[in-house]
């Protein structure tokens, strides 16, 4: 699958059907007056926000790596993501400031079946657009898309909230606060998942210990000499990883021999996992502080 094509038709296709749900959800919201409707409608909006700002990611990280940027600019996903989560929570704060407003003044909310149907419109849609970005985010990595997906998915789920409100609406006036104070919480939370993913990323990763042992294992059955591998670091720039560690050798290893040994055991793991690596040399018998 085409990381950067998939990126863009999910863009559009978000734009597009978000754009269509915002108008929908806030003609309800306006005719009804419900501040959990209008709440739902402009994350709906947010939606097609992020979906734009994923589509600009897209562009700016399939760029070719240049003089600047030599690992490339694919960290810009991350970047995006950030700025969706950040957008997220600003529509939180906004929201919540609103439901306690009319909580306060102890307002009720009288929905109908307008606000029943758009509503559940809504869910199948947002649903239908979560699973389809987290599908293109499981096939390419595209971080940012899946940070979309989360917003798809927050939205859903925001949407069933709503309705269970208008289902209880009269039995309780202070419901419609309730829903736009509970949407606002979602909102904080999934914030907090985009960010912590995103930043993880761009500060760097250890190297999971599957890849570890993948790795190791790969080359000890060309290698029979215990080559010590220790030191893993790994660099996500998102087109592309750099592994580094180190590895022992016997000290009567000439540079020759070492540089050979070393540069074969980049070749595999770069023929095998697709992982640009460097490995650095030192004696048996050599131990860092930290080993």
């Amino acid at each position: 699958m085409d990381k950067a094509k998939a990126g863009y038709l999910e863009g559009v296709i978000s734009v597009i059907v978000n754009s269509l749900l915002f108008a929908l959800k806030l003609w309800a919201g306006i005719v009804t007056g419900s501040i959990a409707l209008t709440a739902d409608a402009w994350h709906t909006l947010s939606d097609s926000l992020s979906s734009i700002i994923v589509i600009i990611a897209v562009k700016l990280s399939s760029k070719k790596p240049d003089a600047q940027h030599p690992f490339g600019h694919g960290r810009w996903e991350q970047v995006a993501a950030l700025f969706i989560a950040f957008l997220l929570g600003v529509i939180a704060v906004d929201f919540l400031r609103d439901s306690l407003e009319q909580f306060k003044d102890h307002q009720a909310t009288h929905f109908g079946t307008i606000a029943i149907v758009v509503t559940i419109i809504s869910i199948v849609a947002k649903e239908a657009l979560a699973q389809y970005a987290f599908y293109i985010g499981k096939k390419t990595g595209n971080v940012s898309v899946k940070a979309d997906g989360w917003h798809h998915r927050t939205d859903a789920l925001s949407s069933v909230i709503v309705l269970l409100g208008i289902l209880f609406a009269k039995q309780f006036w202070w419901i419609d606060s309730a829903l736009g104070a509970l949407i606002s919480f979602m909102l904080f939370y999934a914030t907090y998942q985009i960010a912590r993913e995103a930043i993880d990323k761009l500060l760097g990763e250890k190297p999971s210990p599957e890849l570890i042992e993948k790795i190791t294992t790969s080359i000890r059955e060309d290698f029979k000499e215990d080559l010590h591998l220790h030191h893993f670091h790994i660099h996500n720039y998102v087109g592309h990883q750099e592994l580094t560690f180190h590895i022992k050798l016997s000290n009567d290893t000439t540079i020759e021999e070492g540089h050979k040994i070393a540069t074969e055991i980049e070749d595999k793991i770069m023929n095998e996992f697709g992982i640009v690596s460097t490995i650095h040399i030192e004696p048996h018998g050599f131990n860092h502080k930290s080993d």
